[in-house]
């Protein structure tokens, strides 16, 4: 039987990841242009089985008219089944071994398993990064029993993303097609494929976008957001898998659970395809995504009940304390802390520069900026920061940069 290698949540104040853990490697460099990705799935289509008869419109008791086939299946379903038969090919599912220590110290190895899925020809596998973190090993099962080595070529542990690759004909392999998740609604039907506790391959679950915009705690502590919520029947062993629209299309990656039992309560979480499309690109060339950064180290988030206390000239903003050095706003010649002042039982660190937004957009808190950097910016954006110093306001142009390791 199959180990369980994800982390559940097993309280109802948290949530877990649906994998193993591990990374392969190093990342080595990869190039391949980001078009090359996109050998799309044509969009589904039904087939009438031979011999099937024509279509019978049945009605029921409450007049609503449906189409059912000679084989009793409604539109619905013939779309389902169409879905599931095209996108289940691109599916694999994925073995990993990582090396633990037990009780008495040895190392002894460990399996974990997961759901992946093929996003080109030349054997790119999408999965999430804790399927593989740590991980010695890592063997892909194709949809036609194929098993073969795999090599992680690219990781992001924010956004919980990893890139595999396979040598693998191209007759072997059928890649998905990207759909977008920036349009997305709640309601729309929502189609979860993967390997539910490491056993069930090629698995289909169907329900509905529960809700958008979510938040969530990556592998590495800080929040993925623009999460989809749905209540597509997702367990151990689904990480990795797709999340697809009705017409086939990738709308995410399913990465997380919310269970007070460790399996699906119908709260399943998955990483949006449109934060993945930002991240191949540099996932393939460079093995890693480059974070846009600016160096702030440490800063306060001002309350009106700090700013009266410390008589700052504004009520919102970040109170700057300490920058990295050599970053880009140390080297704009923003300043930090200069003086400490003690407010009751707490020391405080104030003199520094106020940072009241980026490009018109106020900021409040550190992980607020780190996040709207994240999500709107790339290495080498120009953004504005306005600042406020001895009570006037200024703004400065700076270049983002690639956040440190």
């Amino acid at each position: 039987m199959a180990k369980k290698y994800l982390f559940i949540l097993v309280a109802l104040i948290s949530m877990s990841l649906l994998g193993c853990n591990g990374v392969a490697g190093d990342a080595p460099n990869v190039s391949l242009p980001f078009m090359q990705l996109a050998t799309p799935i044509p969009v589904p289509t039904f087939t009438p089985t031979p011999g099937a008869g024509a279509v019978q419109t049945i009605t029921d008791a409450s007049s609503d008219a449906a189409e059912i086939d000679a084989d009793g299946l409604d539109i619905a379903e013939r779309r389902v089944i169409s879905v599931y038969e095209k996108a289940s090919q691109a599916v694999v599912n994925i073995t990993t071994q990582v090396l633990r220590r037990s009780f008495f110290f040895e190392v002894v190895p460990e399996e974990g398993a997961g759901s992946g899925f093929v996003i080109s020809s030349e054997g790119y596998i999408l999965t999430n990064y804790h399927v593989v973190e740590d991980a010695q090993t890592v063997e892909v099962n194709l949809s036609d029993d194929t098993v073969l080595d795999a090599q992680v070529v690219g990781v992001d542990p924010r956004n919980d993303i990893a890139v595999l690759k396979v040598d693998a004909s191209p007759e072997l392999l059928t890649p998905v097609e990207f759909g977008t998740s920036n349009n997305l609604k709640v309601g729309q039907r929502a189609i979860a494929i993967g390997n539910p506790f490491g056993q069930f391959g090629n698995t289909l679950t169907i329900g509905v976008v529960s809700a958008l915009d979510r938040t969530l705690e990556g592998p590495d502590g800080r929040t993925i957001t623009g999460i989809i919520q749905t209540d597509a029947a997702i367990n151990r062993g689904n990480s990795g898998g797709p999340l697809l629209d009705s017409s086939g299309r990738v709308i995410g990656i399913n990465t997380a659970i919310f269970s007070p039992s460790g399996s699906s309560a119908g709260v399943g979480f998955a990483v949006p395809i449109d934060t993945v499309r930002r991240l191949l690109p540099d996932l393939l060339e460079l093995g890693r995504y480059r974070h846009p950064w600016l160096g702030v180290r440490y800063a306060y988030s001002i309350t009106p009940n700090l700013a009266r206390n410390l008589t700052l000239p504004v009520d919102h903003g970040l109170l700057l304390v300490q920058l990295y050095q050599g970053s880009p706003l140390a080297q704009a010649g923003v300043v930090g802390a200069q003086q400490e002042t003690i407010l009751g039982n707490r020391r405080v660190y104030t003199g520094g520069d106020i940072l009241l937004a980026i490009d018109g957009a106020s900021m409040t808190q550190v992980g607020e900026l780190e996040t709207y950097l994240e999500d709107h910016y790339r290495v080498g954006d120009q953004v504005t920061v306005t600042l406020m110093r001895d009570g006037q306001s200024f703004d400065l142009g700076v270049e983002l940069v690639e956040e440190p390791n």
